[in-house]
């Protein structure tokens, strides 16, 4: 199977091509690193040591035309074989508006919806003839990567879930996190997700919306839940095993031993 990874120079789009270039071969053949600029060290490393599996391509999800670009590069590198997962991983955290969502500056909201929402739409409207070439046809949106907030206490609910600060149903718990911009931008991705499950219905694709639970990332800091090796394990394991039944689902990662990650669907 081939990937591309869209954000992959750091945090849990670097994970995912270390361990998507550890399968071996028959399981994964070609894996395209995304990524704004040119290749990390750390990046470049796994690049090097996997030659004939992978490659880096320079675009930003927020340029239209450079996307556009990517794809042209994409299927100069896939040929006829086209590309079978396209996981929709880069995005930014925003701004922090703790006297609420009134004093959110416009231009800071459109800058997060551009990044978050418009990108992966940018992304799997370019990409989609060489994923219909492709025999996964599989689409994964991260719609929650990480957080840098505590829950207060009293939210005992919340951190036994696989929890998300895009989730309108438990918007309530999450008043603690003062990030409106990226809130609604994460609600809105689930919603753009379901659009095009339902456009592409019974055309053998999957779009499938992850949350990968708190990891230790940049975004994430270093007390969040779990290491990113474990987070992006269950990623890993939910795409290889998502199916067409799963087509427009949200659904969060499962780690033994912890409840707050019980891989259950996403309430929204």
């Amino acid at each position: 199977m081939s990937y591309l990874i869209t954000g992959a120079s750091r945090g849990i789009g670097l994970e995912l091509v270390k361990q998507l270039l550890a399968l071996p071969e028959p399981q994964v053949t070609k894996v395209i690193a995304l990524s704004r600029g040119a290749p990390p060290a750390a990046l470049q490393e796994l690049l090097d040591n996997h030659t004939a599996r992978s490659t880096h391509v320079t675009a930003s999800v927020d340029d239209t035309e450079s996307v556009k670009q990517a794809a042209k590069a994409a299927e100069a590198e896939l040929g006829d074989q086209g590309l079978d997962v396209l996981i929709n991983n880069a995005g930014v955290f925003g701004e922090v508006f703790a006297e609420g969502a009134r004093f959110i500056a416009p231009e800071e909201m459109l800058r997060v919806l551009d990044v978050n929402v418009v990108g992966p739409h940018r992304m799997t409207a370019a990409f989609l003839p060489l994923l219909e070439k492709g025999k996964q046809k599989k689409v994964i949106n991260m719609f929650v990567k990480s957080h840098n907030y505590r829950p207060s206490i009293g939210c005992a609910d919340v951190r036994r879930r696989s929890s998300t600060l895009g989730s309108i149903a438990m918007s309530e718990y999450f008043t603690f996190a003062p990030v409106p911009p990226y809130k609604i931008s994460k609600a809105a991705l689930h919603m753009l997700n379901k659009q095009y499950a339902l456009e592409y219905e019974g055309k053998g694709f999957t779009f499938l919306a992850v949350s990968p639970g708190w990891l230790k990332t940049d975004l994430g800091g270093p007390h969040a839940d779990l290491d990113v090796d474990v987070g992006v394990r269950d990623v890993m394991r939910i795409i290889l095993e998502a199916t067409p039944a799963q087509n427009g689902h949200a659904v969060g990662i499962k780690v033994s031993g912890n409840d707050r990650y019980d891989g259950k669907e996403v309430p929204w």
